[in-house]
């Protein structure tokens, strides 16, 4: 195990944080923290980066593992290029090669717009330039708080390329804490906190399997003798249609092949990231 947090905990006077949280992180594996505003998830983080110190419990390292760290506001300085960021950066480190910040400005697409002034970069193109800033002393964990806060979709995916290439190729760990829950569907380990206590932990498709139902929506010339036939209460019903929460997919095939000759459409979705997070929390995500 790469890094471990035993009942780690942190009270700020009567206010508790985080409460007791217990989770193990292996070398190259994707972990999500999610919870609502004020839910701990960025607190513990900073606990296992070292910024702040555990009011009970502790964290232990395999090793002494180098640390990335992407933050959720920039720590670089506007009126300086990006090259010039990057490479007071690297003086910072020991043993960091020299030509370290041309080789991440190659593999994350900066060379363009190296020589501007960072303040002057798209939302973007500074987040780009932060994991750049983060990479530098080609760390083991990579934290990520909250990296895409306020980017659009497109913009998000391709951060999340990049991300995805780099954990692949460089067998990196990274450790992330989100807003958009649609992020975390690739994590092999999702981490719900509320009120500072994990409510749920286990891969992506574990998380929905457990908590997200699926749902499916008929449509129907006779909604009255189609829910006389189904043997489930409908959780929203209308004059032409019927839609009810089950448990899988296979529910749902079964009541189609049942109930066909009433049916004239249907919609099936499967469970989301979004509805178990509501399930478990009874909050949307903001």
């Amino acid at each position: 195990m790469l890094l471990e947090a035993q009942h780690l905990t942190k009270t700020f006077g009567e206010h508790v944080a985080v409460n007791a949280v217990d989770l193990q992180i292996e070398k190259g594996s994707f972990t999500a923290l999610l919870g609502p505003n004020g839910a701990g998830k960025s607190t513990t983080m900073n606990m296992l980066i070292g910024l702040l110190q555990p009011t009970a419990g502790r964290v232990i390292y395999d090793h002494d593992p180098k640390l990335g760290v992407v933050f959720q506001g920039s720590v670089l300085d506007d009126i300086l290029t990006v090259r010039e960021n990057l490479q007071v950066r690297a003086g910072q480190y020991r043993h960091v090669p020299a030509d370290r910040v041309t080789v991440l400005s190659q593999q994350l697409g900066l060379t363009a717009f190296m020589a501007q002034r960072y303040g002057t970069l798209s939302g973007g193109q500074r987040r780009r330039v932060d994991i750049a800033r983060a990479l530098i002393n080609n760390p083991d964990i990579l934290f990520l708080d909250e990296p895409t806060t306020g980017l659009d979709i497109q913009t998000r995916l391709a951060i999340w390329t990049l991300v995805q290439r780099l954990q692949r190729e460089k067998q990196l760990t990274v450790i992330l804490t989100t807003h958009y829950l649609d992020e975390a569907d690739s994590a092999d380990n999702v981490i719900v906190i509320d009120h500072g206590r994990i409510l749920a932990q286990g891969t992506a498709a574990d998380i929905k399997t457990r908590y997200a139902a699926d749902r499916l929506t008929l449509t129907s010339p006779d909604v009255v003798q189609l829910a006389a036939r189904v043997a489930r209460q409908p959780i929203r019903r209308t004059a032409n249609q019927l839609t009810f929460s089950l448990p899988t997919m296979q529910a749902a095939l079964d009541i189609l092949t049942a109930n066909r000759s009433l049916i004239s459409n249907f919609e099936f979705r499967p469970g989301t990231m979004d509805d178990a997070f509501l399930a478990l929390t009874g909050k949307e995500m903001r």
